[in-house]
């Protein structure tokens, strides 16, 4: 195979298929992969809306949930061999800049992302540095490691505040990464774990999965159903969704924590700090982790969790813009992209 045939952004909310070459090796560190399947993230639905939520280079192939086999490795890769099963982790970060230098990558100012700033996983195959491959067990579900990404998401912003077995947790989006917090908290060994949203498919689905408590914001008050679930507030809050905050202080308890979790660049929230000082409430920001991919293999090759229980639909590589839409609609959970035709 010579040429690809691909979904190319083109900003604005488009996406047009081209043939495009099938990449070679570029750097001496690079690592050949044939892509067997990537998710549909919110991040992509992002970079398509109109105006963007997340700003993508105009020209490149996006998708960044990936998982495939090395098929051909650069000199200087040490950490990979053709035939290993790799999942993807997209950020590339630079080592060298005043962030990195602290341990602070997450906020690296000089870092690429793999469907962003360069050629992402909704294609037949990705050139990638080995720094952002790991290795997963073949017997790890295709659609289960396809998920690694997100899911890792969730295992470095869970590691932010402190969990106690037993703990309540409230969790504020039944979305795709709502409902992996659930079910890493959920493993983790809180207890009672409550999800709450306004959409009744959603919690519906939540039920399904197995959540302890689903509340439905549009018909009960969160709060203080959340009260009489705990006596005194949940141990600990996630905002999935990215606008929550003024929800999320009603929910917690006094001394709590509040995860902050979800991106919405454009909104804007008016917030009364008294509380928050008043109360002792501790507010975690947490962008993607920090490192947590190794502990992220680890739990997906376990088998403890399976965040494929998530997927609603697969589509393959032609219908990605209706498999953007399904998600977008709100008619799916979550969408696999199938790479190979």
């Amino acid at each position: 195979m010579q040429t690809m045939h691909v979904p190319v952004f083109k900003g604005q909310g488009r996406l047009e298929y081209e043939e495009r070459p099938v990449p070679r090796l570029d750097q001496s560190t690079d690592v050949i992969v044939q892509v067997e399947a990537c998710g549909i993230c919110g991040t992509d639905l992002n970079i398509l809306a109109v105006p963007p939520a997340h700003q993508a280079r105009p020209n490149i192939i996006i998708g960044h949930e990936g998982v495939g086999q090395v098929v051909e490795v650069g000199e200087d890769v040490s950490d990979f061999k053709p035939g290993d099963r790799v999942v993807i982790a997209p950020r590339l970060t630079c080592g060298e800049c005043v962030y990195c230098r602290r341990g602070l990558d997450n906020q690296c100012i000089n870092y690429q992302t793999i469907g962003t700033t360069i050629d992402g996983a909704f294609a037949p195959y990705l050139r990638a540095p080995q720094q952002a491959l790991y290795k997963i067990d073949a017997a790890v579900s295709r659609d289960d490691a396809a998920l690694f990404e997100p899911l890792s998401c969730v295992v470095g912003s869970v590691a932010r505040a402190p969990m106690q077995p037993g703990d309540a947790v409230a969790i504020i989006g039944a979305g795709p990464m709502g409902l992996l917090f659930a079910e890493t908290y959920r493993i983790m060994g809180a207890g009672p774990v409550i999800v709450i949203d306004i959409a009744a498919n959603r919690l519906e689905f939540a039920r399904q999965l197995g959540v302890d408590v689903t509340l439905n914001a549009a018909e009960t008050d969160p709060a203080g159903a959340v009260l009489d679930i705990t006596n005194i507030g949940a141990d600990i809050v996630v905002d999935a969704v990215g606008n929550q905050l003024p929800a999320a202080l009603k929910l917690v308890r006094r001394g709590g924590h509040v995860l902050l979790f979800g991106l919405r660049p454009h909104d804007q929230q008016t917030i009364n700090q008294y509380q928050i000082t008043r109360y002792d409430i501790n507010l975690h920001g947490a962008f993607v982790g920090l490192k947590p991919f190794v502990q992220t293999v680890q739990l997906l090759e376990g088998g403890r969790l399976q965040p494929s229980r998530l997927i609603t639909h697969h589509v393959p590589l032609t219908e990605l813009p209706r498999g953007v839409e399904l998600m977008r609609s709100g008619q799916s959970m979550k969408v696999i992209v199938e790479t190979r035709g």
